[in-house]
């Protein structure tokens, strides 16, 4: 049996852990054949330590864990996969692998401009400007990679523009980019979210967006949305495969 471990940043804002248990909720509706279970990484329970210990003691030989995260910073590359590193030192009958992020994947685009649409946004409005909220990173390669899926936003509409703003970088947040959005012309601005659950991140852009003076339409996270449960599936998938490949060769030996 193998479990697929959907694992979370954490927050201490509650809004936050409600979101990603929907999230995992969709997913189980999604795959009613894997045992889903919920994990994160800090600051919220359960941890991911203990979510790995309880499955490998209910008897599970092989386990994913598929970090809810959008972007692949220390979080994918250093903390987890040193957290993992431990858990199978403490449970060395249990196969345990990291599936990719989330990541860039279109069908998250896709769902931002979901959002954008529930908002009671027009997809032919050319006076709409996207703001599109992202956390940021010390990579600025990753950043780039981001400020990348504002333009993809706007595939197959007819708004104006689309500027990523980021909550934790300098000289990046939403007052430059409102004043780009403003200078390309648009004159209905849209702040949309590239965060899959709301805290205080979300909230410290929406404060800034408060104190502009614009009129801005807020767009949801991208929270409980059926593409996140379906980019989850797939990098489930992948990632058993490994699995898989590891125990066959291993018999073969």
């Amino acid at each position: 049996m193998s479990v697929l471990i959907a694992t979370a940043h954490g927050s201490r804002d509650p809004r936050s852990a409600r979101t990603v248990h929907a999230v995992v909720d969709r997913i189980r509706l999604r795959r009613p054949d894997v045992d889903v279970r919920v994990a994160f990484l800090d600051l919220t329970e359960p941890h991911v330590d203990r979510v790995i210990d309880d499955v490998a003691l209910e008897g599970a030989d092989s386990a994913v864990v598929v970090p809810l995260l959008l972007g692949s910073a220390f979080h994918a590359r250093v903390d987890l996969p040193t957290m993992l590193g431990a858990a199978r030192l403490r449970n060395p009958g249990l196969s345990l692998v990291q599936a990719d992020v989330l990541g860039e994947d279109q069908l998250l685009v896709d769902a931002v401009r979901s959002r954008i649409f529930d908002a009671g946004v027009e997809v032919d409005d050319p006076d709409v400007g996207v703001l599109l909220a992202a956390v940021g990173s010390s990579d600025g390669a990753a950043n780039e990679r981001t400020r990348a899926i504002a333009r993809q936003v706007l595939t197959e509409t007819r708004w104006r523009e689309a500027v990523t703003c980021f909550a934790t970088v300098p000289n990046s947040g939403p007052a430059e980019a409102l004043r780009l959005l403003h200078s390309a012309g648009a004159r209905k601005i849209v702040l949309a979210q590239w965060f899959l659950a709301p805290g205080l991140l979300t909230d410290r852009v929406s404060a800034v967006v408060d104190a502009s003076g614009f009129e801005v339409v807020r767009a949801d996270v991208i929270g409980a949305h059926s593409s996140v449960a379906e980019v989850v599936s797939h990098r489930y998938d992948c990632a058993l495969t490994q699995i898989v490949t590891a125990d066959n060769d291993h018999l073969n030996r």
